[in-house]
């Protein structure tokens, strides 16, 4: 959040300053109204944030390295580039000039690039991560020390606390710190920013008193689980309890979001379908012809979507005919022999998707929500997984945060660590929250992850 407020701040700040410089170099006079040149530094600065997203560059765990930030910051600002010149085409009053324009441009790729060296060369640095201190030395905790070796976590742990000595420590022992002390003094000697209550049982209780007077001191006190969630974008599942659920905020959508939604899911598929009408018919075809004018075009399945009804998903056939010969369902895996040759490539680019926006225009999916699964992986799953009916509180979705976050699952573990991202996205729900998912699939569909 920090990097896109900076950044959104500096594509403002290259229009005006590009305005004033060019205007002060003698080159061009400017004459557009004031107003309108706000107005244009507005678009610019939400075209290229909304096509930077689209690119994963304000991922969570964003760096692959300094060709990959290139390559990616590159590409998004010549989207930039016809986006706007499109825009300036629609709407002429935005446009100022083709100088100004140019200066913008360069000064802002330039600044955009600076900032991100910048910011990943001081965010590694541990002298400025937030310092934990961990109550307790479970399973929890050592979930935490798996967090913190992931790259640019933001967070080092300080020490561990065993708070019960019946507690069997998971984590390392040379982190273990024993209080000889005050907890309050401890943390002030270790300068904690923040104590993670991570206890795999707090029913024989922990030192309520001394935790609540670090409080008071003006340190930062999180429970095992509203920190995981903060941190990893997913809800850890072990620790989850009905009662946060009931008590806990979110786990709930408003009337008038769902209104909003189904507006939104209504017009965007209706558009969608007359844009990509020309490459449905292809699809179509190169699937007829790949059969020898044999077999349908269209694979129809039977999911199970909003509050548990079932319907059927449309999809452009993507493997053979004979996929399930024994009627017995499958789950689908990485380099699945039953995949068609031109089935692969519609996967890999989603197109075999398509024609699931009939399903969106009936009412039975959403642009947003969890995938769909069928009756029998959800009849099995429900078994195993708690909390899994949860993701029928909302509608289905083409795209969704657990396929943006998780590449292809095709198991049970997979099903569990998914359903953990499908309830943050169910918690969490929003109406922002869905648009940063559609402008994250772009990323995902042009960068393969998780399409299969």
């Amino acid at each position: 959040m920090t990097l896109l407020l900076v950044e959104s701040l500096h594509l403002f700040w290259s229009f005006y300053f590009s305005r004033i410089l060019y205007d002060a170099l003698g080159y061009e006079r400017i004459v557009s109204p004031f107003d309108s040149f706000i107005l244009s530094a507005l678009v610019f600065t939400l075209v290229m944030c909304a096509i930077m997203t689209a690119m994963g560059l304000y991922e969570r765990n964003f760096w692959n390295g300094k060709s990959d930030m290139l390559l990616r910051v590159g590409v998004s600002f010549m989207i930039g580039l016809f986006v706007m010149t499109a825009i300036y085409y629609l709407v002429p009053d935005l446009y100022l000039s083709r100088g100004t324009f140019s200066l913008a441009f360069g000064i802002a790729f330039v600044g955009i690039v600076l900032f991100r060296f910048i910011f990943f060369r001081v965010s590694s640095d541990a002298r400025i991560n937030r310092r934990l201190l961990v109550l307790g030395v479970g399973q929890q905790a050592a979930r935490l020390e798996e967090l913190q070796d992931k790259k640019n976590a933001g967070f080092s742990i300080v020490g561990y606390i065993q708070v019960h000595e019946d507690e069997r420590p998971r984590v390392m022992g040379a982190r273990m710190l024993q209080v000889t002390s005050n907890l309050s003094d401890l943390a002030e000697e270790l300068s904690i920013d923040e104590i993670v209550v991570a206890m795999d049982d707090r029913r024989k209780g922990f030192p309520l008193d001394e935790v609540l007077e670090c409080k008071f001191d003006g340190i930062q006190i999180s429970t095992f689980l509203t920190f995981f969630e903060r941190q990893s974008g997913k809800i850890q599942l072990d620790a989850l309890r009905p009662s946060n659920l009931i008590f806990a905020d979110g786990f709930q959508v408003a009337l008038v979001n769902r209104m909003v939604k189904r507006l939104f899911d209504l017009l965007v598929s209706s558009l969608l379908l007359a844009l990509a009408a020309p490459l449905m018919v292809c699809a179509a075809l190169a699937v007829w012809l790949e059969s020898r004018f044999a077999g349908p075009i269209l694979y129809r399945q039977t999911r199970v979507g909003f509050n548990g009804r079932s319907f059927e998903v449309i999809k452009f056939r993507s493997m053979r005919v004979d996929a399930e010969k024994d009627g017995k369902a499958v789950w689908a895996k990485q380099g699945d022999s039953r995949i068609t040759p031109v089935g692969a490539v519609m996967r890999d680019t989603r197109i075999d998707e398509l024609p699931q926006l009939f399903n969106v225009l009936r009412g039975d999916m959403s642009f947003v929500g969890p995938r769909p699964e069928r009756p029998q992986f959800v009849a099995e799953l429900a078994k195993k997984l708690p909390f899994y009916t949860m993701r029928h509180m909302v509608k289905p979705g083409i795209t969704g945060w657990a396929q943006i976050c998780f590449p292809y699952g095709a198991s049970e573990e997979d099903a569990r660590e998914k359903l953990e991202y499908d309830l943050y996205y169910i918690k969490n729900y929003s109406i922002f929250f869905d648009t940063v998912i559609l402008l994250q699939t772009v990323h995902t569909v042009f960068w393969g992850k998780g399409a299969h």
